[in-house]
């Protein structure tokens, strides 16, 4: 069985930085993007949130059920280091594009919510071994249980790496001192 314990410590390490990068986005830019088709800091975090809620959505109930057989095979996947890397920059599918954002606080409180309840998840979880379920990625292949919630690391630690583009990209606000 894994070791979930360094599942959790690379969450809230991910969460941590991606925390701090965030900070470096003043609330007046939140929603402002730093260039046409780029994402803005609201829409990274919403996006993160989205991505979070639903794996762990989708892992409370496949659990429920009798696991199917999986070869070893089938379990081959490309690395998470891909992830993590952003070497090849992937765009969203529409239906990952978040549809409303909050303010700054709102959605960093969301970020931190949902979270928690991804580690209450893994920690409820612990005594039973769920390496058997998997589930398969729309690029990197079929995940287990256990690698769909490192995956939840990467992915952040990936759009950390986003939101410090973001934070120095943004468009300085000019104020005009017309009279």
């Amino acid at each position: 069985m894994p070791n979930l314990r360094a599942t959790a410590q690379k969450l809230a390490l991910a969460q941590s930085r991606f925390l701090a990068a965030a900070d470096t986005v003043d609330s007046s830019q939140w929603n402002t993007t730093p260039s046409p088709g780029a994402w803005s800091a609201a829409q990274l975090v919403a996006h993160l949130c989205l991505v979070e809620r639903g794996i762990l959505g989708y892992a409370d109930r496949v659990i429920r059920k009798r696991p199917l057989p999986v070869s070893l095979l089938q379990r081959l996947h490309f690395p998470l280091a891909l992830v993590e890397s952003r070497l090849i920059k992937r765009k969203s599918p529409s239906a990952l594009l978040p549809k409303t954002l909050g303010s700054k606080e709102e959605l960093l409180a969301d970020l931190r919510s949902v979270r928690e309840r991804t580690l209450a998840f893994l920690k409820e979880t612990h005594g039973r071994d769920l390496s058997v379920y998997c589930w398969p990625h729309p690029f990197l292949g079929r995940l287990d249980f256990y690698t769909w919630f490192t995956f939840v690391a990467a992915h952040q630690i990936r759009h950390t790496k986003q939101m410090v583009e973001i934070s120095q990209n943004i468009p300085n606000r000019v104020v005009s001192s017309q009279k």
